[in-house]
């Protein structure tokens, strides 16, 4: 089964096409490396909520709308070797020093399926 790196983040709403174009970048560099699939999603339907949400878990400010995103592999060690390489690209580099969000308030994790249809 797939793994899955998935990610939550805020961007600011007057940065949006910014994070567009280095999301396109992403995906291009991670599908060149090996990676199955890679998904970006701006929040259209997140509320706030009053204990939990997808705005309370990145500390959304009223300017920045969240983003929800993943990427997916064959397996762990799929991923491992693609991310070794996608870090080392000489493409992203550049925009890491000058990301479009706050990077400290993303919330990122890898998955491992068990279910998939």
């Amino acid at each position: 089964m797939a793994y899955v790196d998935g990610f939550v983040l805020a961007v600011p709403k007057d940065k949006l096409d910014d994070y567009k174009a280095m999301a396109r970048l992403g995906a291009e560099v991670w599908m060149e490396h090996g990676a199955l699939s890679y998904v970006e999603c701006i929040g259209d339907d997140v509320p706030y909520g009053e204990l939990t949400s997808f705005p309370r878990a990145v500390q959304a400010k009223e300017d920045e709308i969240v983003i929800f995103s993943w990427i997916t592999y064959k397996d762990r060690a799929s991923r491992d070797e693609i991310n070794a390489k996608v870090m080392s690209d000489e493409r992203l580099k550049a925009g890491m020093a000058n990301m479009p969000f706050d990077g400290k308030r993303m919330i990122y994790g890898g998955f491992e399926s068990f279910l998939e249809r």
